[in-house]
């Protein structure tokens, strides 16, 4: 009877509907990426897929379901990477096992992001709206140039790190023993990195997160954050503290960030600071905005599609930049327009009621 009464939610029975597109999705392509039926081009973006999939669904935490613009998530994903690199190949000899020295690394970028998050949320969620999405732009900025200067290695007695402010240090400064490896090399970023990650790893990551994301969101913590999102004033009246909802919202997307940061450096043999810049946040930004704010799948479905799509206009040599860009102004211009919205439901509302009628007929 409870089982029965918890299927009628309209709401459980949406996200189930969600969790079955996800896993029918991965079934088709892991099919057709074991048979060789995907181009090599795409075969070779189904990780960072993955990835964006996950960072656009941590960032729709904040942006859509608390209602705060964050223009740093890049730095949070630049985090995990980073940590998550130097976690998967300092540990290689103690955990040789490939697959379990990834979940290692996503545990410690997911834990890195978060800490970094909540540092950076102490003074950032006092603010709101456009102060907000400046500080939090700056953050993102920071953390990548304190990555350039950061060189990192690993031998047999632990870890080595120097950070290279004056720019007169080198990878030699480390002092590394005999049989030593030198992770992040300052500007030139982390390189020779086992390439650990894999399209299952990754689909077990965004299943994780969109339960984490799901749950939260239909839970008396989320409830409480959509309440501060709506009305501060009023959430404040009846005993909601907004900085900690706020807080726990900043916090849980920085780790999921950080854990697709994790996926994603261990996806790359070389990997440098650039990747996680202004344009990667800005990038993120969009996948939430074109799919939906609070639209999960959307967010989703716009991650793939903006991902793949530049691949796709390759042979548009070099005018592919052009058409991305119009094809994207006029998704957003047709997703944004109620008219459009309102005949496509109209559309939708008599095919069902065909499906029905032809269902009773039968």
């Amino acid at each position: 009877m409870a089982v029965m009464k918890f299927l009628r939610d309209k709401r459980t029975r949406r996200d189930l509907l969600t969790y079955a597109l996800v896993i029918a999705v991965f079934a088709v392509v892991y099919v057709m990426q074991a048979n060789h039926m995907i181009p090599r081009m795409i075969a070779g973006q189904l990780v960072p897929i993955c990835a964006y999939v996950v960072m656009a669904l941590s960032l729709n935490l904040v942006v859509g379901v608390a209602g705060d613009l964050s223009l740093g998530h890049a730095g949070f994903m630049s985090v995990g990477a980073y940590t998550g690199i130097v976690a998967a190949m300092g540990l290689s000899e103690v955990i040789p096992d490939d697959g379990l020295r990834l979940i290692v690394a996503m545990a410690v970028g997911a834990a890195s992001a978060a800490l970094a998050g909540f540092l950076v949320g102490i003074p950032v969620l006092r603010l709101s709206g456009d102060y907000l999405a400046i500080v939090t732009l700056a953050f993102g900025e920071i953390i990548k140039e304190i990555v350039t200067c950061l060189i990192v290695g690993v031998d047999e007695r632990g870890l080595h790190v120097l950070f290279n402010l004056t720019g007169s240090l080198s990878v030699s400064d480390l002092n590394l023993a005999e049989g030593g490896i030198a992770i992040i090399k300052g500007a030139q970023g982390a390189s020779g990195v086992s390439v650990i990650s894999t399209f299952a790893a990754g689909f077990l990551l965004v299943m994780v997160t969109l339960v984490v994301v799901l749950n939260l969101v239909r839970s008396r913590t989320g409830r409480a954050i959509m309440a501060v999102r709506d009305n501060r004033i009023a959430a404040e009246s009846v005993g909601i503290s907004t900085t900690r909802y706020r807080m726990i919202a900043f916090v849980v997307s920085a780790a999921l960030a950080g854990a697709a940061g994790a996926l994603f450096g261990n996806g790359f043999s070389q990997l440098s600071a650039t990747k996680f810049d202004f344009n990667t946040s800005i990038l993120i930004l969009v996948f939430v905005v074109l799919g939906g704010l609070g639209n999960m799948r959307g967010s989703m479905v716009a991650a793939i599609a903006l991902t793949i799509l530049p691949e796709a206009l390759r042979q548009f040599s070099d005018y592919r930049m052009l058409v991305y860009a119009v094809v994207l102004i006029l998704v957003m211009i047709i997703s944004n327009n109620d008219t459009l919205k309102s005949a496509a439901h109209r559309v939708a509302s008599r095919f069902a009621s065909r499906r029905k009628e032809v269902g009773a007929d039968a």
